[in-house]
């Protein structure tokens, strides 16, 4: 390497710190803005540099060389900045989805250390029963008829709770997976709402509890899985149940609000706690410590997953689920999506369905 190309380094060196060292001064500053500004700064400071250090070489002189260096590092600029923002917002968007998909697989994670805490805790409590039970059988320590027959039903009431346990493990697993799949069209919510009602009715009875509808008396339609829907009204209706005292009500609400429909069931038991309503739809979260808890009338309340069940099959439909607490006691109310199209040919519409409150005691 002769003289002359060692001073050309040098000055090239002298010339190109200084620019190298006050870009990444302003890298570093705008560190907390977009990450497209970033990346259009660490393009332009090596362009910036390429130009001082060949103007320094020239002797600080335009020539004709110089000339076409400029022209050729304005061209280069003029496409790489572009690319740059480009790049940084494609970047940036990449960021953001990495981030949300860590974040979703920590909040997963946490879902499973939960569920697997509830399985391995409240699936216990009716295989202890049962065990207990047999063995009292077997072991002849009850004799009377009477004793073996209760025996019995309490086995069976145990055995057919396992069975909604083990059913909602499998809904929660496949709503989890994304392995779920609805086949949504066009029905009236109305005679959903009516089959719920009258399935439950007697369960209602037995709590000393009025269960009523409040309807339209026209079609009100939306596009929905029929099945679904059931599901999720069900295990809302059988939720304000348990949470209802002797003598109280419940009412299912269908409104049509012209871009979506809403479902909502009202009761007017003690409300929710205002520290659990955020927490309410979490899996195996019932805002109390006990782990198989019962209502006043001694109901069941549930396995724990029936408004998780609940949350996951609406958003399934791109609907939304909410809770909150009335004057009367608290709402649960299923906004879905609203379709203008006609109810299926085959789907029988109810004139009985009014406006007024038509309750089943």
């Amino acid at each position: 390497m002769n003289t002359e190309t060692l001073r050309i380094f040098a000055v090239a060196l002298a010339m190109t710190a200084p620019i190298a060292a006050a870009g990444a001064a302003v890298i570093y500053l705008i560190r907390g803005m977009s990450l497209r500004a970033n990346m259009v700064a660490i393009i332009l400071v090596p362009l910036a540099a390429t130009f001082t250090a060949i103007f320094g070489v020239s002797g600080f002189m335009f020539t004709d060389d110089s000339s076409r260096v400029v022209a050729v590092l304005a061209a280069v600029a003029l496409v790489t900045a572009p690319l740059a923002l480009l790049l940084g917002h494609l970047q940036a968007k990449r960021t953001v989805w990495e981030r949300q998909m860590r974040a979703q697989e920590r909040a997963a994670e946490h879902s499973r250390r939960e569920l697997i805490a509830w399985v391995s805790h409240d699936l216990r409590t009716p295989l202890a029963d049962i065990k207990a039970l047999a063995e009292a059988l077997s072991d002849h320590v009850v004799t009377s008829p009477d004793e073996i027959a209760e025996f019995a039903r309490e086995i069976d009431t145990n055995t057919i709770r396992l069975s909604q346990m083990v059913d909602d493990l499998f809904e929660m697993s496949r709503i989890n997976s994304g392995a779920m799949t609805l086949e949504l069209e066009p029905i009236d919510v109305r005679e959903v709402v009516d089959e719920v009602t009258t399935a439950l009715g007697g369960a209602a009875r037995r709590a000393d509890i009025s269960l009523g509808v409040i309807a339209p008396g026209v079609p009100v339609v939306a596009t929905a899985s029929s099945s679904a829907l059931s599901r999720v009204l069900t295990n809302l209706v059988v939720n304000a149940i348990a949470h209802t005292g002797r003598g109280g009500s419940v009412d299912l609400v269908v409104a049509d609000l012209g871009a979506s429909v809403s479902i909502a069931v009202d009761d007017d038991g003690s409300g929710i706690p205002d520290e659990d309503l955020p927490r309410i739809f979490e899996v195996a979260y019932r805002g109390t410590t006990s782990r198989s808890p019962v209502n006043a009338d001694g109901l069941p309340v549930g396995s724990g997953m029936g408004l998780a069940i609940a949350r996951g099959l609406i958003e399934a439909h791109a609907g939304e689920i909410v809770a909150a607490n009335t004057e009367r006691g608290s709402r649960f109310e299923v906004v879905l999506p609203h379709t203008p199209r006609a109810p299926r040919a085959d789907m029988s519409v109810r004139a009985e369905l009014g406006r007024s409150a038509r309750r089943i005691t």
